[in-house]
């Protein structure tokens, strides 16, 4: 019997994603400076008014305030109708230095012996779902707000859009647990109040509230999900079909948004962040830590290798979970799990005895292999962490505190490139 599979994603003007791309913003800052920065740092947003708070060790200086204000203005909070604009807001910072009874638990002499950050498990996932393998439920959610964001920075179509917006996608499988066709697609967006009503009469409200939620359902069944689709892969494309439910602000009007309609926390997106509830999830976030924190870095590190185990044809679909005592090294534990779908004779048992040879798991390392210690944050902040294009850009860090503009050249999404394709094939003899 066939079944149902929902994941959602959230813009990069939805408050939680707010408050994750102003602190990993920091976090690149304080890293562009000194590479050795300790950070975490947590980020609140509301009504007009913006809270730091966490804890750093860096020899950088850096203008925090002025960090915040540029990112929500990056994003699109320009206006004072929105109730929060990033050059009129308010910024408190609360931050201060790292407890030196978590450092010393970090910090050793020869740096491969660096322990862990924290305790916890994380989880990597990947599927063949997908060309980027990911669970095709989120990759389409992500690519609907990604486009939806394209056109509302264009200015040319759908004029009224505003920065907060939520999608989700219900996609149907067989019992092969193949996809089959997308069942729904949700999509929530903030807008402006480009009809008005008559008059004052609930009547006259309603109607106008009616024909905006009618003039945006058009816009996104005839102008957004036609320019995502022309993009798709074939065997994606092919699950599309004119049974597709759309939901299009099912509960109406939806003028108030961003941080003055909810407030906004940094690390509550986490499975927007991650698989979209496929695989699993250790429970910890990514956004405002540095890569001594495992919950980020291992995460990271574990995708990495679920990728290329089912890049090299190892499983159609692998789950990698690994864990750590804090100020330990050597993790207490790699599993992995490939739900029946090996394509190899080993055991998963077998499997991750391999993986562990292969991929160096201490916290120094994957810092190294991934190259974490570089002022690649922001960019993960929104639209999800995993499934991204790794690439080559040039940044530039500049500051009233800094004597010249700092100007780096980094990789972004190193954990998703396929580079241990052939270690790995070679490993399990494929």
């Amino acid at each position: 019997m066939n079944y149902l599979f929902t994941s959602e994603s959230v813009s990069e003007g939805h408050p939680d994603k707010v408050a994750d791309q102003i602190s990993d913003a920091l976090l690149d800052e304080f890293l562009a400076q000194d590479p050795s920065s300790k950070v975490a740092c947590e980020t609140l947003v509301t009504t007009g008014q913006v809270v730091l708070a966490g804890e750093v060790k860096s020899e950088a200086y850096v203008d925090l305030l002025e960090t915040a204000r540029k990112v929500i203005n990056g994003i699109g909070y320009t206006k004072s109708e929105y109730k929060f604009d990033g050059d009129s807001c308010g910024v408190f910072s609360a931050i201060h230095e790292q407890s030196p009874d978590i450092n010393r638990g970090v910090e050793r002499e020869n740096p491969y012996d660096q322990g862990a950050g924290d305790q916890g498990m994380m989880f990597g996932y990947a599927c063949d779902e997908t060309d980027n393998y990911m669970p095709l439920s989120l990759d389409l959610s992500h690519n609907l707000l990604e486009e939806l964001a394209s056109i509302r920075k264009e200015g040319k179509e759908m004029k009224y859009l505003r920065p907060d917006s939520k999608s989700q996608v219900t996609i149907e499988y067989n019992d092969l647990n193949q996809p089959v066709r997308i069942h729904t697609i949700v999509i929530s967006t903030q807008h402006d109040e480009f009809i008005t009503p008559e008059n004052d009469s609930p009547e006259a409200i309603e109607k106008a509230e009616k024909e905006m939620v009618e003039v945006i359902r058009k816009d996104v069944k005839e102008i957004l999900i036609p320019r995502i689709y022309q993009k798709l892969p074939e065997r994606v494309k092919s699950l599309f079909n004119d049974d597709i439910i759309l939901h299009v602000n099912p509960t109406g009007k939806f003028v108030i948004g961003g941080p003055h309609g909810d407030s906004g926390l940094t690390g509550r997106k986490i499975i927007v962040d991650t698989y979209g509830g496929k695989g699993a999830h250790g429970g910890g976030a990514f956004s405002g830590k540095d890569p001594s924190k495992v919950d980020r870095s291992a995460a990271y590190a574990a995708r990495h290798i679920a990728k290329n185990l089912v890049a090299a044809g190892v499983a159609d679909e692998v789950l990698v979970q690994v864990a750590y005592a804090i100020g330990v090294a050597k993790p207490v534990s790699l599993c992995i799990n490939t739900y029946g779908k090996s394509k190899v004779n080993y055991t998963d048992a077998e499997i991750a005895e391999k993986v562990s040879a292969i991929f160096d798991m201490r916290p120094k390392a994957i810092e190294e292999r991934l190259k974490l210690r570089n002022p690649i944050y922001l960019e993960t902040a929104s639209y999800g962490h995993m499934g991204r294009q790794p690439k080559m850009v040039t940044k530039t860090f500049s500051s009233k505190y800094i004597p010249k503009p700092i100007i780096r050249e980094v990789e972004l999404f190193t954990w998703e490139k396929l580079d241990y394709v052939d270690a790995v094939k070679k490993a399990f003899g494929i």
